[in-house]
């Protein structure tokens, strides 16, 4: 049975696929303070098959000038002990690394090959979280997430309860692009590519992007509440300073270079994601 270490093993998506892989993998964690710990961690890489990083501070957050550093080092410090404990193992474990799909601008489609990248904080902070991560000799895959929706956590429990109680629509224009993923179809993305060890970036998108009104309105059909309150932005900006744009911009991601290797998603559109979910 391959080993699988994990940092970032506590959140919404590591929680979630320990518990999904479990019957496949041997699970070992990387602690918080063990990645300042070059000779723990270094004894923890040479034991994996498979790393996965998902190490990082909450996005949806005020980015104040701390909070920012605060993303920064949780992300690229640590991404760069990672990458530095494989170069210094034995073993040269493959690398499956996290960022996000706010590498890219908000003007066009993109997939693997755009590199149309915004040029703000969290694009910059995306780019030097990769090429962290690329310095691994071992192999390297590198995820760009979209918006992860599941039970019990992430950006779907934060939506949920102004849709139950009748107060929920869309942010400000909502034509905004809202590109997202089944937390399920993500765990069988790791599954897929760790079997196949395919190295490159990936999105972690489904092919069917929508819009926050086609999220506003697949959400309140869901549950069967009307979607009457829009948010305005100056209220987002008034709450998370520049972390705002989180929530009221968004890019247009497909997933090309999953689907050209094999992969089908479960869950294709926003429908189909939220009659399961909710």
């Amino acid at each position: 049975m391959k080993k699988i270490v994990i940092s970032g093993a506590s959140g919404f998506v590591g929680s979630y696929l320990q518990e999904y892989l479990k019957d496949n993998y041997a699970f070992d964690t990387i602690k918080r303070d063990e990645l300042n710990d070059k000779e723990t961690l270094l004894q923890k890489i040479e034991d994996a098959d498979v790393v996965i990083n998902l190490a990082g501070a909450n996005i949806i957050h005020r980015w104040s000038q701390s909070y920012k550093e605060l993303l920064y080092s949780s992300r690229i410090d640590s991404t760069g002990a990672i990458s530095d404990a494989i170069n210094a193992s034995s073993s040269k474990p493959m690398l499956i690394s996290t960022s996000a799909i706010g590498i890219y601008d908000t003007q066009h489609e993109h997939d693997e090959e755009s590199k149309a990248y915004a040029d703000d904080f969290l694009s910059n902070l995306c780019q030097n979280w990769e090429a962290q991560a690329k310095k691994s000799m071992g192999k390297v895959a590198i995820f760009r997430f979209g918006v992860v929706l599941g039970q019990g956590g992430g950006a779907l429990s934060k939506m949920l309860l102004p849709f139950k109680l009748g107060v929920g629509g869309k942010i400000g224009s909502g034509a905004q692009h809202f590109s997202y993923i089944h937390i399920e179809d993500l765990a069988r993305a790791y599954k897929f590519i760790i079997e196949l060890e395919l190295e490159g970036t990936f999105n972690l998108t489904t092919p069917n992007p929508t819009t926050n009104l086609g999220l506003t309105k697949a959400l309140g059909k869901a549950l069967t509440r009307p979607t009457l309150f829009p948010v305005p932005e100056f209220a987002m900006k008034m709450i998370y300073g520049e972390g705002a744009t989180v929530l009221t911009d968004g890019q247009k991601v497909i997933p090309t270079r999953l689907v050209e290797a094999g992969f089908d998603f479960k869950f294709k559109t926003i429908e189909e994601v939220l009659e399961n979910l909710v």
